[in-house]
């Protein structure tokens, strides 16, 4: 079959080229009456406009950017990511929008597509995870004007709206928790300790665990999957002091150094308690079923996802705490022998 054109439309709707194009672009020049007449009939005869001539026009490109700089193999084993775009997906979905996606290997990599992206006019904004202090990104972005929303923070990103959970306040619930239960000697095996977003909870996790007087804490860094996650754990279970509790900073690794305890004979919960954070389906899917901080993820994808609709639309937007974070205890965790 031809493929529909301009023309097609402009027969079908009595009008001229010009007004088709007016109409489809947002531009002013056509009634309201007959703007949604030609949008009708373009959606009904199957029309897209030309992206190259979309970019010539000025017209957006109805596409958020998001950039993942994280090896490409951990998406498919990271529920956190998968539950955020599905929040993404619900929210741009909804308002007509696609979803650009591309794994890269360094912030500079980042840079460039985000360069790349604005300058080919491919997308209208940009959705930026795994914050970092000092972030490359930030001043770029300001630079191109490119509507943006920062997931993760709070931290400096200028004139960037944020959107956050309470990690700190997260972890400081996990460890008074963990101690009510009669828990003394509390390791953690983090994320990529360069992220923002990890440095907060380490830093809050230390905090709380002086104020409480405990001694011999410490945090093993890791990568969120879950080989990292199997190396933090026999570190910290083959030492002379070996810790009654451990938090992990995701699922994945929890999950993993559930396995490692019921490989070296230990008992969970009895002789290790186990807390997870995002708590995602595989908490529940394994036996003990994990104690975990929970979230909903999808939800908190969704919100950034409209905040960053409304900077593309040109309303003001502010840095939001949203995604509460709580502890859903589970059969992982229990007092000390």
């Amino acid at each position: 079959m031809k493929r529909p054109t301009i023309a097609d439309i402009a027969r079908r709707a009595g009008v001229s080229k010009g007004a088709v194009s007016y109409a489809l672009n947002g531009q002013p020049g056509v009634s309201e009456a007959t703007r949604k007449r030609i949008i009708a009939i373009a959606q009904e005869i199957g029309f897209n406009a030309n992206s190259a001539a979309r970019a010539l026009s000025g017209a957006r490109a109805r596409a958020v950017g998001l950039t993942l700089c994280r090896p490409a193999r951990i998406l498919g084993i990271e529920p956190w990511f998968m539950g955020l775009i599905s929040g993404f997906e619900a929210e741009l979905g909804a308002q007509s929008y696609a979803l650009t996606l591309q794994v890269v290997a360094t912030p500079e990599q980042e840079v460039e597509v985000y360069r790349r992206w604005w300058g080919e006019r491919r997308i209208d904004g940009v959705i930026v995870t795994d914050i970092r202090q000092d972030d490359v990104r930030i001043p770029v972005l300001q630079e191109l004007q490119l509507p943006a929303v920062v997931i993760g923070g709070p931290g400096d990103t200028g004139s960037i709206a944020q959107i956050w959970s309470d990690d700190a306040g997260a972890i400081t619930e996990a460890v008074r928790y963990l101690v009510a239960l009669g828990h003394h000697r509390i390791a953690r095996v983090s994320g990529v300790p360069g992220l923002l977003h990890t440095q907060v909870r380490t830093k809050a996790f230390d905090e709380i665990c002086a104020s409480l007087g405990l001694e011999n804490t410490i945090t093993v860094p890791a990568d969120y999957t879950g080989e990292e996650g199997s190396r933090a754990t026999r570190r910290l279970l083959i030492g002379g002091d070996r810790p009654s509790a451990i938090i992990y900073d995701n699922d994945v690794m929890a999950v993993a150094g559930l396995a490692v305890a019921q490989e070296m004979g230990l008992s969970v919960p009895g002789d290790l308690s186990i807390v997870a954070w995002d708590d995602s389906p595989l908490c529940s899917l394994v036996h003990p079923p994990l104690t975990a901080l929970s979230r909903d993820i999808s939800a908190y994808g969704a919100q950034a996802a409209r905040e960053l609709l409304n900077a593309i639309d040109g309303k003001r937007v502010g840095n939001v705490e949203a995604g509460r974070v709580h502890l859903t205890p589970r059969g992982s965790t229990a007092p000390p022998r």
